[in-house]
């Protein structure tokens, strides 16, 4: 019997022949080897393919994501319940005027305005704007004691009219006319920690719509076919990129749809709405986060890189962020909602139609996309120059050059309700320090009472409207296109500084009135791997050299096997 299993007639016995097992191993390991090399090469050429060789880039001083320690996992869709964090990011960034007109409600998260701030609302509208905490909106406004608004120039709001930021700072380097609530601070370097960015905001948006004077290669196309303009992406960049060289808008002006196919989850779509004016009007997004293009909020960026005037319109809730990087230009913005980081440049009109509804608003909602890695640092310190913005959109500003020393003021506080006259002058107490190797940002300290503040808004956002009938127009098919020069002058900003600018990730000393910020915008200022999804994939290449480390061996270990068996 011993003999019969030795010989293999018995293939099932316990005895396996000497030589059956030699034969039966090297061929297990060939095929384990050849399993092992193949999965090592299929993972190894996924990750190759996903980072792509780019690297992502998040917007100039951080901005875009949010802030600080009790930002929420997870942003709710537009409402008015209870607060679900608390985010000290920038959510609305002016670098000229902000205007508020007609039926405008209120503009959620902090708010930074370079030039003046005025607010001058029809008769019959309601009399209220708010800014930090909106009656309606994600419900994550900034943290108790914050910089609801910034402006580096006056601040007026007209007669029986009133500004509300309660629960906030108003830091004004100019007068305050008006009645406005809220914690008002008389700054006159309240602006100053934010007027580098402009000039950073302007050469990013440039930069991420063309590589030096080359339009930036297009992964996607956009049609506009009356009823609707269509994106359809590649389906695989990490980086979706479209140009568009006409308006978002129906055969005759009107509201149309907007819709994006073939675009990998996580994926950053970059929209580049080129030439010298440009206008978006749509019926697209909800409040209750159901349309197909609330889903891309986060990632989602319109860039105006050229236009001296920008209009978004419609009755929906628009969604994704705004960039205008023009510092000559007007954006108006009449769409019932705005829901994304709103960055420009120029000067910001709030406003309403004449023969439509009011209640426009401005909801604070992230952008955490990855970008296109532009040449230049941004400007992580404060430029020391003073900021004189633009009043209309073919105005030019002037080019002012100072030095900038370290400063600390301790304001005292100043009226808290309401201030009819036309300067509002808290006296302060500053005392300068010398400058040392690190950064030049002015730090003020400002006891502030953290009131839980009840914004009173007598509006809310209207819902989305009805699309017209797909009336088959002739379909535009967006292409490549050269810069259209603008007739305004880009202001230029210079600045003499002692300190020395940060690299990426070094940590800038905190900005007036910003617990924990630790650039203008108070988000990351560093890059990383660029995936095709959006998400980090050196978790992928430690597994994939694994295995084709393993797969080589096990190669060479049947290879010689075989030499033996020869």
């Amino acid at each position: 019997m011993r003999d019969l299993a030795r010989s293999g007639v018995f293939p099932d016995s316990d005895c396996v022949h000497p030589v059956e097992g030699h034969k039966n191993r090297p061929m297990r390991a060939r095929r384990f080897a050849s399993l092992s090399a193949g999965a090592a090469a299929a993972v190894c050429v996924a990750a190759l393919v996903v980072t792509d060789g780019a690297v992502a880039a998040p917007l100039p001083g951080g901005l875009g994501p949010c802030v600080g320690s009790a930002c929420p996992g997870k942003y709710p869709p537009v409402n008015n319940q209870d607060y679900a964090g608390r985010d000290n990011g920038i959510n609305v960034y002016v670098g000229g005027e902000f205007q508020v007109r007609e039926a405008a409600a209120e503009a959620e998260g902090r708010v930074v305005v370079l030039g003046d701030f005025d607010m001058a609302k029809r008769a019959g509208a309601s009399a209220i704007y708010n800014v930090g905490i909106a009656g309606v909106g994600s419900r994550v406004p900034p943290p108790d004691g914050a910089d609801f608004l910034t402006t580096g120039g006056d601040i007026s709001v007209a007669a029986d009219q009133r500004l509300l930021a309660d629960g906030g700072v108003v830091r004004h380097a100019g007068t305050v006319t008006g009645t406005v609530t809220g914690k008002l601070e008389r700054d006159p370097d309240a602006a100053k920690p934010y007027v580098g960015l402009r000039e950073d905001l302007r050469v990013a948006s440039k930069c991420y719509a063309r590589e030096g004077t080359t339009p930036r290669p297009a992964t996607g196309m956009a049609v506009n076919q009356g009823y609707r303009t269509l994106f359809t992406g590649d389906g695989k960049s990490a980086l979706q990129v479209f140009t568009v060289d006409f308006d978002l808008t129906g055969g005759t002006g009107g509201m149309q749809g907007i819709e994006f196919e073939g675009i990998p989850a996580g994926a950053t779509i970059l929209v580049n709405m080129v030439g010298a004016a440009r206008t978006i009007n749509t019926y697209t997004g909800d409040l209750n986060d159901q349309d197909p293009l609330n889903k891309l909020r986060e990632r989602l960026l319109w860039n105006f890189p050229d236009a001296t005037q920008v209009k978004i319109a419609g009755g929906a809730q628009f969604q994704g962020s705004v960039l205008i990087g023009e510092p000559g230009s007007t954006a108006t913005v009449t769409a019932s909602g705005m829901n994304g980081r709103f960055f420009t440049t120029g000067s910001l009109v709030h406003t309403s139609e004449a023969t439509g509804g009011g209640g426009q608003e401005f909801h604070a909602y992230p952008f955490n996309g990855d970008l296109p890695e532009c040449g230049s640092t941004p400007t992580m310190t404060p430029s020391s120059s003073t900021s004189s913005s633009s009043s209309s959109s073919s105005s030019t500003s002037p080019t002012s050059t100072s030095s900038s020393s370290t400063t600390t003021s301790s304001s005292t506080t100043s009226s808290s309700s309401t201030t009819t006259s036309s300067t509002s002058t808290s006296p302060t107490s500053t005392t300068s320090t010398s400058v040392t190797s690190t950064s030049t940002t002015p730090t003020s300290t400002t006891t502030s009472s953290s009131q839980t503040s009840t914004s009173s808004t007598s509006s809310s956002s209207s819902g989305s409207a009805t699309s017209s009938s797909p009336t088959s127009s002739s379909a535009t098919t967006s292409s490549s296109s050269g810069s259209t020069s603008s007739g305004s002058t880009s202001p230029t900003t210079t600045s003499s500084t002692s300190s020395t600018t940060p690299g990426p990730g070094v940590t800038v000393s905190t900005t007036p009135g910003q617990p924990g910020a630790t650039t203008p915008g108070g988000g990351p200022s560093d890059g990383g791997p660029l995936a095709s999804t959006g998400s980090e994939v050196r978790g992928l290449l430690a597994p994939g050299l694994f295995l084709l480390l393993l797969g080589g061996a096990l190669v060479a270990f049947t290879i010689r096997s075989r030499r033996r068996e020869t």
